[in-house]
C-alpha cells in the first residue's frame, strides 16, 4: 500500500512540476517576447491598430512608442502629412495612408534589429498570439497559461511515447534504428527548445544579483 500510494504521490507530484515548468517558460516568452517577432508586420498586429488609432484622433503619440526616440521627428511629419489627406481624396488617402503604415513599421521592426518584408494581410497572426493579445485586453492571463501549458504538455507527451515505442524496435534494423534517433533528436531539441528562455532568465537574473 505505501508502495502504491508514493508511486500515485510521485505521479502527481511530476505532473505539478511539469505544470508548473510549463507556465513558468510561458510567463517567460510572453512577458519578453519581441512583438516584431510575432505579428507587428501585419494589419491586424498592434503597430498599424495604433496606427489606425492616431490617424482617427489626430494624435501621433499614440504610434511614438513603437519607434526610437530619433526616428520619431520622421514618423511625426510623415504622420501629419498623411493625416492632412484624409478628408481628401479617397484614392490618394488610401496609398499614403498605406505608406505609412510601411514605413512605420519598417522603423519600428528596424529599431528592433528584425528586417522589413513587406505588410501582412489581416488574419495572418497565428492562434498563441491571439491569445496572447486578449490576455493583455482582458487582463487575465490564467486561460492562456491554462490553454497553453495543456499543448505543451501534450505535445512533449506525444514526442516521448513515439521515442519509447520505438526505442523497443530499434535493434531490429537499421531503418528502425533510424527513425529512433529522428525520434530521440526530435524530443530532446523539444526540451531544450522549452527550457532554454528558463535558463537564460535563470543566467539573466544571476547576472544582476
Amino acid at each position: 500500500m505505501k508502495t502504491k500510494s508514493f508511486k500515485k504521490q510521485n505521479k502527481l507530484t511530476s505532473k505539478l512540476n511539469f505544470k508548473v515548468i510549463a507556465t513558468l517558460f510561458f510567463s517567460i516568452f510572453f512577458l519578453s517576447a519581441n512583438l516584431s517577432f510575432a505579428h507587428c508586420d501585419s494589419y491586424d498586429g498592434p503597430v498599424i491598430k495604433d496606427a489606425v488609432k492616431a490617424l482617427e484622433t489626430n494624435n501621433v503619440n499614440i504610434i511614438l512608442k513603437w519607434v526610437e526616440q530619433e526616428d520619431e521627428g520622421e514618423i511625426t511629419n510623415l504622420f501629419n502629412k498623411t493625416y492632412k489627406l484624409r478628408n481628401g481624396d479617397k484614392e490618394i488617402y488610401q496609398i499614403v495612408e498605406k505608406y505609412f503604415f510601411e514605413t512605420l513599421v519598417r522603423i519600428h521592426r528596424a529599431g528592433e534589429g528584425a528586417p522589413y518584408t513587406g505588410l501582412k494581410p489581416a488574419g495572418n497572426t497565428s492562434q498563441i498570439v491571439k491569445m496572447a493579445d486578449h490576455a493583455i485586453e482582458t487582463g487575465d492571463i490564467d486561460d492562456l497559461t491554462s490553454k497553453f501549458t495543456a499543448h505543451i504538455e501534450k505535445v512533449v507527451k506525444e514526442k516521448y511515447n513515439k521515442l519509447m515505442e520505438l526505442s523497443k524496435v530499434q535493434s531490429e534494423s537499421l531503418e528502425k534504428g533510424r527513425a529512433y534517433v529522428a525520434a530521440y533528436v526530435d524530443y530532446t531539441h523539444t526540451l531544450e527548445a522549452i527550457h532554454a528562455p528558463l535558463e537564460h532568465a535563470a543566467a539573466a537574473h544571476a547576472e544582476h544579483h
